[in-house]
């Protein structure tokens, strides 16, 4: 359902999900030849499943207000101003940690950031996001770090403290409120599209873990519409049935995309993304470009 929870927050009726964690031992089952890629995820997993908030972390918006604001073509994302860098410094610190491990030569530019964070020139604001990006465009160039992994560093250091955040207002979100390409809750970039009931498209968060539903012939990244300039990738080195990649002409920019009619039993969006850098690889290969670095092939670029 467009809005509802996801990973260990998510509940379906009296039955609980599986958590993150246990979607991902699975998938890991699932792809065992790519063990030793995937395994830079897995520290992240485990710190995510054991950190809890030094406080708690709920917004207090009411359903009118949340309306207000989406339908004027607002996110909530002030709502996450309220999180302190003392609410993610365990968070922070890991995955930074993850990144040098991945990616040695990010070591002087993660050095750089640790450094303005411990000093409170850079705040948890800096890694949310702003028009365009994740992350203020001044934090981004002060900290010598790219935008995309900027972006990744926010993923990995805010995801469970965002879900906690917006998980009551989820259900506020109802079809047809929200439009554009960009999660109506954070107002971050799509990380990952489901194919639902009806030939649907969800689009879904990764820094929030928020989805909303979404032109099927629309691209999220430049809003450019019709068949025409939309292609999706389905290439033969990396094919398995109702995977694709979701790539547009115009912009470049690209999804992954899973279709849940087929995939019945496919794991939670962030889970299927970070478990096919394969299809990264190919995307990449022709050109295309996400908001989010992959932490696996930043590993394999080192």
């Amino acid at each position: 359902m467009p809005g509802g929870p996801r990973g260990p927050l998510a509940t379906s009726g009296a039955v609980s999900e599986p958590t993150l964690g246990e979607a991902w031992a699975d998938l890991r089952r699932r792809r065992g030849a790519l063990g030793d890629a995937l395994a830079l995820y897995d520290d992240v997993i485990e710190g995510w499943a054991h950190w809890s908030p030094p406080r708690p972390l709920a917004t207090t918006l009411e359903a009118s207000a949340c309306r207000r604001r989406w339908e004027s073509g607002t996110p909530l994302v002030e709502a996450a101003y309220v999180i302190r860098p003392a609410d993610v410094e365990e968070l922070v610190g890991r995955a930074m940690e993850t990144l040098a491990r991945a990616a040695p030569p990010l070591g002087p530019g993660l050095q750089h950031f640790a450094q303005q964070w411990d000093d409170g020139h850079v705040e948890t604001r800096a890694l949310l996001p702003s028009r365009g990006r994740i992350g203020a465009a001044t934090s981004v160039e002060s900290v010598e770090l790219t935008g995309e992994v900027m972006a990744l560093l926010a993923v990995l250091s805010l995801r469970p403290a965002l879900e906690r955040l917006y998980a009551p207002v989820r259900e506020h979100l109802s079809e047809g409120t929200w439009r554009l390409g960009i999660c109506p809750f954070c107002g971050g970039p799509p990380g990952f599209t489901d194919i639902v009931e009806e030939g649907r498209r969800q689009l879904d968060c990764h820094l929030c873990g928020g989805a909303w539903l979404f032109g099927r012939l629309q691209c999220p990244f430049c809003g450019v519409d019709g068949a025409q300039p939309l292609v999706r990738l389905t290439p033969e080195e990396a094919r398995e049935e109702g995977y694709a990649i979701s790539a547009c002409r115009e912009c470049r920019g690209y999804v992954k995309e899973l279709d849940r009619r087929t995939r019945w039993n496919g794991g939670p969006p962030l889970v299927e993304d970070w478990g096919s850098p394969h299809f990264d690889l190919v995307a990449r290969r022709e050109q295309y470009w996400r908001p989010d670095a992959s932490l696996v092939l930043l590993a394999g670029a080192a």
